[in-house]
């Protein structure tokens, strides 16, 4: 009773704001009407691959997109929960770069609900790796507080160093998909201490957007390095082609 009259004191001294515009809202950590319906959430029937909006009924067959037909995926399945435009855009670059981490919270629950098809009993749960370099700078990897945060509301065993980024590769802005998968080559390695745990369970990888893939491949190929059984990926935004 105590806890539950400081929130509602706290809430008639700061009431809730929508994440994005600032707006009053009813709750903590959500989005106002204007800004839910402008923000370009994935529903219906996706590609089984990376999640990405594809046309007509979902029938609970599997469906791939163009991308995903022309490119091989090493992964089994991975949903998205946002497309990367809009409102979408804005979220992800003001958790990114601008240290807004009140956007974790409400992103890991958008994400676990497009996640309900990749959940597994006993599966690990971990981020695509930053290397220390750029942890340093950034002072925190995003993709981490994603999925300590999704791993809440799926279960499962986060592992936030899961794997290591042991190369600081360019930017892979601009590149294509050949090149960005060749600048990754052998930069994401499993950690040696989790090498036990990784064989034979699933992994869910998360990051926060997804453009070619190559990223997350890479770090799927690391994943079946230490012998994992199956890689599943997950991320808040998918860049398509149209975008």
């Amino acid at each position: 009773m105590a806890v539950r009259a400081i929130q509602t004191a706290l809430h008639l001294i700061y009431p809730p704001r929508c994440t994005l515009c600032g707006t009053q809202v009813d709750s903590d950590f959500g989005l106002c009407g204007p800004c839910w319906r402008e923000t370009p959430f994935v529903s219906g029937l996706c590609c089984t691959f990376c999640g990405v909006p594809l046309p007509g009924e979902d029938r609970g067959t599997e469906e791939f997109c163009d991308d995903c037909l022309k490119t091989a995926r090493p992964w089994g399945m991975g949903r998205a929960a946002l497309m990367y435009r809009d409102n979408a855009r804005k979220l992800v670059l003001a958790l990114k770069h601008g240290d807004r981490h009140d956007i974790v919270r409400p992103a890991a629950l958008w994400m676990a609900r497009a996640a309900a098809p990749l959940v597994q009993e006993g599966m690990i749960v971990a981020p695509v790796p930053l290397h220390w370099s750029r942890m340093l700078r950034r002072r925190f990897n995003q993709a981490a507080l994603l999925g300590q945060a999704v791993c809440g509301h799926v279960g499962g065993r986060s592992i936030p160093d899961l794997l290591i980024r042991r190369k600081r590769t360019q930017s892979l802005d601009g590149m294509s998909y050949e090149g960005r998968y060749e600048t990754l080559q052998e930069a994401i390695v499993p950690n040696p201490r989790y090498w036990k745990q990784i064989s034979g369970k699933t992994v869910l990888l998360i990051d926060d957007v997804m453009t070619s893939g190559a990223t997350l491949s890479a770090a799927t190929q690391a994943c079946y390095s230490a012998d994992a059984e199956n890689v599943r990926i997950l991320v808040l935004a998918r860049v398509a082609r149209d975008d």
